[in-house]
């Protein structure tokens, strides 16, 4: 039996995905394990899927022999030590586009109600102001927005944004095709400059940590809007806090912040607390019940179609290899160092063997090489053994 545990609440859809595939060895958590615990939950699993609190670190990975794929409900990938996967031959799925159309609906929305100034109105009314002034509110049509980072998520908001008359101009480190009617920057201080909303789309990590920072926030219009919906450490907060302060900033819109509270009853601890134009929200760009029921479904068919068949299309951190039906040959999965001669030495053991090959496929990543090869022939445990031996191998297994 192949067992999978599941952290994280994650949607009911990927149990259905793995029942339809006879996979029904399935353990649910509702929440994050602390790491003691974690392990102790996930020791015999071969299939494991988290959300974005449960991290999977290199000592994890190492004291896990039997698992075979990380799966991440969610589209980030930085809470699981991706090489270390990799070097035990341990593919990580994620779901790059299933929450796409959530978050870009949540970006529209926070513009419009901050050109409209929306939530500053709102806190009057509950606190028995009835403030009808129009100053400083505005359309969105005819304002300029700002997409940093034009991948899937940052060239949707363009479109919709768009359909509500805006004018979009992006900025992204690789050349994109631009959508609809939208502009590429060639700096991010162009886009910053001429935009009466700046809305970021771009991975975490040490390239873009504070992109956002005291100098970014001043070559920002005076009055312009700031919106971050990607990850917490893009955006000085500090700097932030001092430029909505001095009112260089109207407003600003956060769902990610650099550290979040670890559950639903910890409290944030921000600068931005209590400012009436500020619109916090708790992570939740990609919590709708439409993008979870897709995520759940995406990432579960992607680790049955790597349990069953071996593809890993899709993977973040290992050689890619689509689907293909292995006809009634024995499929046999081979991780290995990426060195020369990996390949000949595989073979020439299968050889030795009787095995006939009638379909191999190969991909290497770095360090990697990952090969399928269907075989004609019987396929020991004692085969297996040996190949497992071989010097290059990482992993080896039968399907």
């Amino acid at each position: 039996m192949t067992r999978i545990v599941l952290f994280e609440n994650i949607h009911p859809s990927a149990l259905d995905v793995f029942a339809a595939a006879g996979l029904t060895d399935v353990v649910t958590y509702k929440s994050a394990l602390p790491s003691d615990e974690l392990s102790a939950a996930l020791k015999g699993a071969a299939l494991v899927g988290i959300r974005s609190r449960t991290h999977l670190d290199a000592a994890l990975f190492a004291g896990l022999p039997d698992l075979r794929a990380v799966g991440c409900f969610c589209i980030g990938t930085n809470q699981v030590d991706l090489d270390a996967a990799m070097m035990r031959g341990v593919p990580v799925f994620n779901a790059p586009f299933s929450n796409t159309r959530s978050v870009a609906e949540l970006v529209l929305g926070e513009t419009i109600l901050l050109l409209r100034r929306i939530p500053e109105k709102n806190d009057r009314v509950h606190h028995g102001h009835w403030d009808k002034t129009a100053d400083g509110a505005f359309e969105a049509r005819g304002k300029t927005l700002g997409i940093v980072g034009y991948g899937n998520i940052g060239s949707q908001v363009g479109i919709l944004a768009e359909a509500a008359g805006m004018r979009v101009v992006f900025h992204d480190i690789e050349a994109k095709l631009p959508l609809g009617n939208a502009r590429a920057c060639t700096s991010l201080a162009q886009l910053l400059e001429q935009s009466d909303v700046v809305t970021l789309h771009v991975p975490g990590g040490s390239g873009t940590r504070n992109l956002i920072d005291a100098k970014a926030l001043a070559t920002m219009k005076r009055g312009s809007i700031l919106i971050n919906a990607s990850r917490g450490t893009v955006v000085d907060i500090d700097a932030l806090h001092q430029a909505l302060q001095s009112e260089h900033l109207s407003g600003a819109a956060l769902d990610v912040f650099p550290i979040e509270p670890k559950g639903r009853d910890e409290a944030l601890q921000s600068p931005l607390i209590g400012m009436r134009n500020v619109i916090l929200t708790p992570h939740i760009g990609g919590s709708t019940q439409e993008s979870q029921e897709n995520i759940g479904r995406e990432v579960a068919e992607k680790l049955v179609r790597f349990v069953q068949g071996g593809a890993t299309k899709g993977a973040v951190n290992f050689p890619e290899i689509p689907y293909q039906d292995a006809g009634n040959a024995t499929r046999i999965l081979h991780v290995h160092r990426n060195e020369p001669g990996a390949l000949g030495s595989l073979s020439s053991l299968m050889a030795a063997h009787g095995l006939n090959i009638v379909r191999q496929q190969l991909q290497t990543l770095g360090q990697v090489g990952y090969v399928i090869s269907d075989v004609e022939g019987t396929v020991s445990d004692a085969v297996i053994t040996e190949l497992r031996a071989n010097p290059v191998t990482i992993r080896c297994d039968r399907i």
